[in-house]
């Protein structure tokens, strides 16, 4: 199969959604990747075997109560045994206009963790967030500035502290940039780059690495569950390219098709049967409502199959 339109069938909800990204961009090869390529231009700074999984949770008190803020994925960036930076990554399927207080929580609870922390050196190093959003439809329309967010009166302005959000908007990446990506999130946001250009998308034989957790990304983030039947298919071996994905899904169509034609045809038939007793049955003088009960359909209907009878 060669294209695949813009349907969308199925879908999951934000949860599954956050889970499909934190599986994909967990593994490190993805990571750097993504932070090389946006932050970097496609220079290798990061690599995948100096990152160190962090946790991504961070606890807070607010009304006498401890609170949770979870990042959806976080790494510290290691050299030397020597932390560099904090990272972490943001995913959005819809514009938020509070994501500049989100991400500045995030980070705040990250230095807040150092600031506690039992650390002999006294050492403090930088935490970096990148939001990655996912719409292809309409381009980011809320702010990505604290300032942007709040309502100031014109005498504090100069006295507020603004935070800036590091958007990447993956639809409307450059072609140049798409091709940057060494890992499978090219696939992805080729996928996506494609679906806002042309409402379309043509795959290329580009190898898969992490096959099921690609699939389980295009399959929440597009709401179109083909994309995880097509790994989970009972065809022998997995898929190992989109070309191969697409045409599984091509072939699962058609066999739908054809079992959907067969059903269309036995339900036509039964209808046929039904028709015609009904007809013999007014032959032998029986009304409609007794006619009806007896082959099972609406009383309606039966006068519209009769009406030539009569």
């Amino acid at each position: 199969m060669q294209e695949l339109a813009a349907t969308q069938r199925g879908g999951g909800g934000v949860g599954e959604k956050d889970i499909a990204q934190k599986i994909l961009e967990a593994h490190n090869d993805v990571f750097s990747d993504i932070v090389n390529v946006l932050l970097f231009k496609g220079k290798k700074v990061l690599s995948a075997d100096e990152l160190e999984d962090q946790s991504p949770n961070a606890f807070y008190k607010a009304d006498g109560k401890l609170r949770e803020l979870e990042r959806d994925v976080a790494k510290r960036w290691k050299k030397a045994n020597i932390r560099v930076a904090c990272i972490g990554l943001e995913n959005q399927t819809r514009a938020d206009a509070d994501m500049p207080l989100r991400v500045m929580g995030y980070d705040g609870a990250e230095y807040r963790a150092q600031l506690l922390a039992d650390n002999e050196a006294k050492s403090r190093y930088p935490v970096v967030t990148l939001v990655l959003y996912y719409g292809y439809r309409s381009p980011w329309n809320q702010p990505t500035s604290l300032k942007e967010r709040l309502d100031i009166p014109p005498e504090f302005d100069a006295y507020v502290n603004d935070y800036k959000i590091n958007l990447f908007e993956v639809a409307y990446l450059t072609r140049e940039q798409v091709n940057q990506f060494q890992s499978d999130f090219r696939i992805v946001a080729d996928y996506f780059v494609q679906m806002r250009e042309n409402g379309d998308y043509v795959p290329d034989a580009k190898q898969i690495q992490h096959v099921q957790e690609t699939m389980q990304l295009l399959s929440v983030m597009t709401q179109d569950n083909r994309f995880e039947e097509a790994y989970h298919s009972t065809m022998e071996g997995g898929p190992q390219n989109m070309c191969e994905v697409l045409d599984r899904i091509e072939k699962k169509g058609r066999a739908e098709g054809r079992a959907e034609g067969r059903a269309e045809g036995r339900a036509e038939g039964e209808m046929k049967g039904k028709r015609e007793t009904a007809i013999n049955l007014r032959n032998m003088g029986m009304d409609d409502e007794f006619i009806a009960k007896a082959v099972n359909v609406d009383v309606a209907l039966v006068k519209q199959w009769l009406a030539p009878v009569s």
